[in-house]
């Protein structure tokens, strides 16, 4: 049991918990962490200008790694100036330690400067927020929230850190490390009745979230596609690249507008959801997306999505990475060896109506060349003709939410590999998300 200060004890276990970078906009009431941190070189700190290019930055940095993310912000107003960024953290399910350094408890009583209580405020957008208010804690309060971050549904969680548990020296046991593993499997029951009515459908739709993507679940994904020759949308407010747009099963995002989603889901008779969510839209409307009588299978690694606004006729918990094989072996229990005896010709049309929906695309994009002001589809294509192609040549675009992202679809070769969208506000600091390797893709 080691003689240690606070700040020290604090960034040993970050390290053990595998953080070797966090980025932090600090204040006076981080000082004790800025001294630790000069004196600790296996963490780098990311100086950012404003707490949420701070979070924005760890977010991205998390989702592309695949690690916690660790950030450091000043007390009551650097929090208040995070939040925008950590609500869009907590809806894309990304694991992050965010910290804020609080007053010495000595004279909070007084209310001093910047002060307030810290866990309330970061609480609607954390699964977990606390304080830590004795050194003795610290170690058992900082090892329950990176196993909470990590742990499925991943997610934000928040301590507050006052000056004072940071300064304090004492022996201190630094506990060790706890992951529970996410590779849930799907209770096997309800992934046969899913593989028999995934069998049945004449006209299956599967959607893809962001569960997807954070279980490295896209291989598998592919493999149940193929076995029904099922199209493949992807959630219409994703946070990560859910599904290769190169795929000839890829048939774009869901629109954020009841009407359109409504329209374009009546052509089929039974979605099946890995980790998508059912529905997130931009406005009110008469219109209700869900057909009545459409038949809906949801797979999710949280249940609370699962049925959370309509009703699924086989709901199960599980990650995509493990689940999803499970089910393609179903499949062809209740199909072939080979998959769904239609797969063939299933596949054939979505191609034949991809490639006329992308001919008149192009078609309106060279009409809008002499048009002033230039139409957005016009500038995507422009765009697309002059990325380079093949798998050397990756690139990362961002573009105002203004645009519209499924103006840009695969082409048949390697120039398009990904596309993503993210949550207004993000802007630029999230253009480091490289999740989905050697893929290009572009934000809205």
């Amino acid at each position: 049991m080691p003689f240690i200060s606070g700040k020290q004890a604090f960034l040993q276990i970050l390290k053990q918990e595998g953080v070797s970078v966090m980025f932090g906009n600090p204040g006076t009431t981080e000082l004790p962490l800025m001294d630790g941190l000069a004196r600790e070189p296996g963490i780098h700190y990311v100086l950012a200008l404003q707490e949420a290019a701070a979070i924005a930055m760890t977010d991205g940095y998390a989702q592309a790694s695949g690690g916690l993310g660790a950030v450091n912000v000043h007390v009551s107003p650097g929090l208040g100036n995070a939040m925008g960024m950590l609500y869009d953290a907590y809806k894309a399910g990304t694991p992050m330690l965010l910290t804020a350094g609080q007053h010495d408890q000595c004279f909070t009583v007084t209310e001093p400067i910047l002060w307030s209580e810290l866990p309330p405020v970061a609480q609607p957008y954390v699964k977990w927020s606390t304080e830590a208010r004795r050194l003795d804690d610290l170690p058992r309060i900082v090892r329950r929230a990176v196993k909470t971050a990590m742990a499925h549904p991943t997610g934000p969680v928040f301590l507050s850190l006052p000056v004072d548990v940071l300064n304090a020296e004492s022996d201190v046991d630094l506990l060790a490390s706890t992951r529970v593993a996410p590779r849930i499997v799907g209770d096997r029951k309800a992934i046969d009745e899913a593989a028999k009515r995934l069998a049945k459908a004449e006209k299956p739709l599967l959607v893809a979230g962001d569960a997807v993507a954070h279980s490295d679940a896209i291989a598998e994904l592919i493999e149940l596609a193929e076995l029904l020759g099922a199209p493949v949308v992807t959630e219409g407010v994703a946070s990560t690249c859910n599904f290769p747009s190169s795929h000839p099963l890829y048939i774009g995002s869901f629109p954020r507008l009841a009407p359109p989603i409504r329209a374009f889901l009546m052509q089929y008779d039974l979605l099946c959801s890995i980790g998508g969510d059912l529905f997130t839209l931009s406005l009110p409307s008469d219109v209700e997306p869900m057909p009545h009588g459409l038949e809906v299978i949801h797979i999710d690694t949280d249940p609370w999505e699962i049925g959370k606004n309509y009703a699924a006729a086989v709901g199960i918990q599980g990650d995509p990475k493990a689940t999803l094989p499970e089910l393609s072996e179903a499949v062809r229990r209740h199909t072939s060896k080979t998959g769904h005896p239609q797969a063939a010709k299933r596949r054939e049309k979505v191609a034949l109506d991809f490639a006329a929906e992308r001919k008149d695309m192009e078609l309106k994009a060279q009409l809008g060349a002499n048009q002033m002001p230039m139409p957005p589809i016009t500038l995507l294509h422009a765009v697309a003709q002059a990325t380079p192609t093949g798998h050397d040549n990756d690139g990362i675009f961002q573009l105002d939410p203004s645009t519209v992202m499924t103006y840009l679809t695969h082409d048949g070769d390697t120039r398009h590999r990904g596309i993503e969208c993210h949550r207004h506000g993000d802007d630029f600091p999230l253009t480091r998300r490289v999740r989905c390797e050697r893929r290009i893709r572009f934000w809205t």
